[in-house]
């Protein structure tokens, strides 16, 4: 680097001074971009080019920065401002000082702070202060550049010149002593010439910028060790502290995300970076905020994003000192911004969906923990649910519904839950699991309801004789506090802050928006009226999948259990009758809240395990005879799905009946639901075709009953390898497929969905040979590829045949991706994932044109 010997009566090499200086706004017409301009300078011309007010200043471009370090370059830049303010350095009716500040050709660390209040001297500071009208105002800038220019311009040791300022607690007391140390190190006072300051400025910042520290600064960067910088001076006009300073203000308020300058007011002279949390209110600036509007408003349309500005006041008067999209806008920021770029014709929908990502409106739509970094955190588990909570410890689901009774928010920890676990995990704020993963019981009612949930968490150890949970080393009792966030898996100790979840209203107009550009459907994972419900007003449009199973919860699991229990056919009848009632009463309420809208009603799929009571209460020693003998070693493989249906050939019967009635019923009042009856667990056709004639005689049956032939599809669930690879032959059986990625997965893998994420995932994770668990993210290579061999398969036989997705995986933005590639005609999801899902879907439909009508933002919101 070329940098100008900065000792007295060493000759620098000529410069014309009006080539090396580039007043603000120039520097495009002059053909200069970022390299010659810096950072700044380039932001400076896109200011006034906008027709914005900017503080008076120029640029002298990288390449000839050492230039300003001579006599006739300084003497000529300090008239050049003095002729862009109107004002004169020195004069006390309207007096001007000069800063000088150094930009790289991108935004970097590293760069040599500012240099303020050039231009001042001994006897002038005292009449600046009393414009100003605060005795010191001025002592603490001053005294940071002339330290800066006596160590780096004047080659007076740093040691000494700490030891000035240790000896002088006074702000103006350690200007004269520095001011003092230099004349007696360097010969000569500290000049008074505001000319000769700026050039021992200029020879300060670029030694600076050459010192090792800089070098080391920019190696760790990965930067060029002899990158040029762009030198920067600008007008520091002085004026009535009542009527003039300099702030920090935002476009948007963080909580609503709408358009309301927000930002705070320091009156003095401006520091390179203002002591926080010391500023006034905005508000307080007289008319500062209407002053702003203007500016703000012009820069969001032009940025595409939330702004920042630094800004000056002087007679009345907001001129910007910098201004950039913010780095990290608040998410309602983004969101409503979006829209609003939209409403003023600066963006089409299709841009403005792009800007906000499937994780952004999951943020929005959850609540958070308000973390501060003190917290003490318990464990780490799966993220089975998002959302935060924070809530006392209930050990029990009794205990948790008990909590809940009182008014209190419980959080359920248990080792895994079961079906007769489920009122008190609705009761609870939130579920923790030691055992299960993000496919397990626990996971999927949680995300069905709503409620945060963090499974799989090693080492958790339940004593529930002691009333106490073992995390790790540290043990909590029943009722001691918890906090977790189930989008990251972290439990914490204690009660923490959690943020309220509510996204703004423009989230939904965005959603809309979305809604127009995907070709996936998006449907929901329900069993009750009170979850369609929920997902309806979500956006689902329809549900994918009513699992049965889920119906026999809570106090109607007897009625399921006396199915599979019962002692001779006689009994067996009794109970099927009283489980055929129970679902007539559910799927009326359900079909009423689906409307006309599809469902997609699974026939009971569930591990027999779930159902069996545990041991010692079946009731009686034939009961537990009849449990134990019905007791599996794996009962993910074991008797369920269509299997159990086929050696209990009265239960979809009773099901499918109880269906078709509810649909009549449903129907005789205007209302009539897109019925499609699934098969699960399919692995061989005649498995399929046997469980289909089931089907269609209840369906005769209701028919001879009430004389009404009831519309429905036929289908069956691709849960098994086998499935997908003689899809084309169940296609002949089923007019539609969806796809159970959960199951699926993990007999494609031979990973058990319940056992291996604790373990097996994360250390498979670590190793790097999974990037993500295939129960969360769809591996396309394996079960992908089983999915679109069956999409392939199954269209060769039967064209129409509708195709869905209701796995886990129809909430996740990349799996969602692979099933609008490969085909599929809707995903089916959590009630609240769904707008997650309609932003994913829109997402991957306009994946192929990123471009945003050239305005150059990517889908963040942040200029490119």
């Amino acid at each position: 680097m070329n940098i100008t010997d900065p000792r007295p009566g060493v000759a620098a090499s000529p410069q014309a001074p009006g080539l090396a200086l580039v007043p603000y706004g120039q520097g495009r017409t002059r053909g200069l971009d970022a390299d010659a301009l810096g950072t700044h300078g380039v932001a400076m011309d896109r200011l006034v080019a906008l027709g914005l007010t900017v503080v008076p200043g120029l640029t002298v471009p990288a390449g000839t920065a050492a230039s300003l370090g001579e006599p006739g370059t300084a003497r000529a830049a300090v008239e050049l401002v003095e002729q862009l303010s109107g004002r004169r350095v020195g004069d006390s009716a309207r007096p001007l000082l000069l800063r000088l500040s150094a930009s790289a050709p991108t935004d970097i660390a590293g760069l040599p702070p500012d240099l303020a209040c050039l231009g001042v001297t001994p006897d002038s500071a005292g009449d600046l202060c009393t414009v100003i009208g605060r005795a010191d105002a001025l002592d603490e800038v001053w005294a940071a550049t002339v330290r800066m220019i006596a160590e780096y311009g004047l080659d007076v040791p740093a040691a000494l010149l700490d030891d000035a300022l240790l000896d002088s607690p006074a702000p103006r007391a350690r200007v004269e002593a520095l001011l003092s140390v230099v004349a007696r190190h360097a010969g000569r006072p500290f000049p008074d010439d505001p000319a000769e300051q700026l050039a021992l400025a200029a020879r300060a910042v670029l030694a600076r910028w050459d010192s090792p520290r800089a070098r080391r600064a920019r190696k760790a960067q990965k930067l060029p060790a002899d990158l040029d910088i762009a030198l920067h001076v600008q007008a520091l006009r002085i004026g009535p502290a009542d009527r003039s300073g300099y702030g920090t203000a935002v476009s948007r308020h963080p909580e609503t995300g709408r358009f309301s300058p927000q930002g705070s007011f320091f009156r003095g002279v401006r520091r390179s970076a203002p002591p926080p949390h010391t500023g006034e209110p905005l508000e307080k600036l007289s008319g500062g905020t209407v002053l702003l509007e203007h500016a703000l408003l012009t820069l969001e349309r032009h940025l595409h994003a939330p702004v920042s500005v630094d800004f000056e006041v002087r007679d009345g008067e907001v001129s910007l000192l910098a201004a950039s999209a913010q780095s990290r806008p608040p998410l309602r920021a983004s969101v409503c911004l979006a829209v609003d770029l939209v409403r003023d014709g600066a963006l089409d929908k299709d841009a403005a969906v792009r800007r906000i990502g499937p994780a952004q409106v999951q943020e929005l739509l959850h609540p958070q923990l308000k973390l501060t970094g003190d917290e003490e955190l318990l464990a780490r588990g799966l993220p089975a649910s998002p959302g935060a909570a924070t809530g006392t410890v209930a050990l029990s689901s009794e205990r948790a519904l008990e909590l809940a009774a009182e008014g209190a928010h419980a959080v359920l920890v248990m080792h895994e839950t079961t079906p007769a676990d489920v009122p008190g995990m609705l009761a609870a704020t939130a579920v923790l699991t030691g055992s299960g993963g993000i496919a397990s019981h626990a996971a999927v009612v949680a995300r069905g309801a709503g409620k945060p949930a963090v499974c799989g968490i090693e080492g958790l150890r339940l004593d529930k004789a002691a009333g106490t949970v073992r995390i790790g080393e540290r043990v909590l009792s029943e009722g001691d506090a918890v906090s977790l966030d189930g989008r990251t898996g972290t439990v914490y100790a204690g009660t923490l802050s959690v943020s309220v979840a509510g996204p703004p209203p423009e989230l939904s107009t965005l959603l809309e928006w979305a809604d127009d550009s995907r070709r996936l459907g998006v449907r929901v994972n329900a069993d009750t009226a009170a979850e369609v419900t929920t997902a309806v007003a979500l956006g689902a449009e329809g549900v994918g999948l009513c699992r049965t199973e889920h119906q026999f919860l809570g106090d109607r699991l007897p009625l399921i259990r006396s199915v599979i229990l019962a002692a001779d056919p006689a009994a067996r009848d009794e109970a099927l009758l009283a489980l055929e009632h129970a679902q007539h009463e559910d799927f009326t309420a359900l079909l009423t809240a689906v409307a006309d809208r599809p469902v997609t009603v699974r026939l009971l799929d569930a591990p027999l395990h779930e159902f069996l009571p545990a041991p010692g209460e079946a009731g009686d020693a034939a009961a537990e005879q009849r449990a134990a003998s019905l007791r599996e070693a794996n009962p993910m493989l074991g008797l369920r799905g269509v299997r159990l249906a086929l050696l209990h050939e009265r239960l979809y019967p009773a099901q499918a009946e109880a269906l078709f009635s509810a649909w009549v019923e449903v129907a005789a009042t205007g209302v009539r639901p897109r019925l499609e009856v699934m098969i699960p667990l399919v692995s061989l056709p005649e498995e399929l075709q046997a469980a289909a004639a089931f089907v269609r005689d209840a369906a005769e049956t209701v028919a001879a009953r009430t004389g009404v032939r009831v519309p429905y599809r036929l289908g069956t669930m691709i849960e098994t390898p086998r499935a997908a690879l003689l899809a084309a032959e169940l296609a002949e059986h089923a007019e539609f497929f969806s796809f159970g990625t959960n199951d699926l997965t993990q007999l494609t893998y031979g990973f058990s969905r319940d056992d291996v994420e604790r373990q097996v995932l994360a250390s498979y994770q670590e190793r790097g040979f999974l990037t993500a668990s295939p129960f969360a993210r769809l591996d396309p290579h394996g079960v992908g590829a089983l999915i679109a061999l069956a999409v392939e398969r199954a269209r060769s036989v039967r064209p129409d045949i509708k195709l869905g997705v209701c796995g886990e995986h129809g909430g996740d933005p990349e799996s969602i991706a692979f099933c609008d590639d490969v085909g599929l005609d809707y995903v089916s999801c959590s009630a609240h994932r769904v707008p997650v899902a309609r932003m994913a879907a829109a997402h991957s439909a306009l994946r192929e044109s990123r471009s945003e009508s050239g305005n150059g933002s990517n889908e963040n919101g942040t200029p490119a």
